[in-house]
């Protein structure tokens, strides 16, 4: 299962996902236009465009020719300040958004754990998400009739089973999601700040959820703050900043580079 992403009017390169490649992003560049004053009426909008008026917005690169290459089996810890691109990254790789510039290639059933409850209904149970949701992760049904109990006692949700999710705190919603996620048995996970979310014990499970994954020769892609967290999951490390890549590497390698950048402020 091969999916591929490219900028407008662009083709993935010759010799792209070669061998035992997962993921290989290319000459990617995203960018967003950031607006300066908002125009309040569809007069407004009207009378720029008319009077040719000087656009209200600036245009940002999260990210700025990027290229990387992930093999199969990997564990990839991306950090980096805040605003250098890291969730953006993983948005493209898992096809949220689409690149302006380049292009993203994978090869493999892909889980992404992005944003807490995207996905989710609100007015909905627990129940109906967890079919919901499923269902968006490409679960079939008899499989999450199946694995429905497991589900719940993972997320140790079982009691709130017929309660909507807008009930739901932030960490009943992080256990839900990430445990309907593990079920669809992917080869690539896509974890941003999945470590960050819920109390210690769930995080415990989390850990011992992509150790798991790791030791089968998943592919983990793990964006996070928690450094000790990159250092004991990946085997790689990928820095960015400014949404370029700054440094690769071995986790102690890129951490210290990431130190050094955070020392010059």
């Amino acid at each position: 299962m091969v999916f591929s992403r490219c900028g407008r009017g662009e083709e993935p390169e010759p010799g792209m996902l070669e061998g035992e490649t997962a993921i290989e992003v290319r000459h990617l560049t995203k960018r967003f236009r950031i607006p300066l004053q908002r125009n309040f009426t569809m007069y407004d909008r009207l009378s720029s465009f008319v009077h040719r008026k000087k656009a209200f917005y600036e245009e940002f690169d999260a990210l700025k020719d990027v290229n990387i290459r992930l093999m199969h089996g990997d564990a990839v810890g991306i950090i980096g300040p805040n605003g250098s691109g890291k969730s953006t990254l993983l948005k493209l790789i898992a096809g949220v958004l689409y690149p302006d510039k380049g292009c993203v290639m994978v090869r493999g059933q892909v889980a992404p754990f992005l944003e807490l409850g995207v996905g989710f209904e609100p007015e909905l149970s627990a129940r109906e998400n967890i079919y919901l949701y499923g269902a968006i992760m490409g679960i079939p049904r008899k499989e999450i009739d199946r694995k429905y109990w497991d589900i719940l006692n993972f997320a140790e949700l079982r009691r709130f089973e017929f309660l909507k999710l807008r009930n739901f705190s932030s960490g009943m919603y992080a256990r839900l999601a990430f445990s309907i996620a593990i079920q669809s048995n992917p080869d690539i996970m896509l974890l941003d700040e999945v470590l960050a979310v819920g109390d210690e014990q769930f995080q415990k499970k989390c850990m011992s959820k992509i150790e798991e994954f790791r030791h089968a020769g998943k592919t983990i892609v793990l964006v996070s703050h928690d450094l000790s967290s990159i250092e004991k999951i990946c085997n790689q490390g990928i820095l960015l900043q400014n949404g370029q890549v700054e440094a690769t590497g071995s986790p102690e390698h890129v951490i210290e580079a990431y130190h050094r950048i955070m020392e010059r402020g």
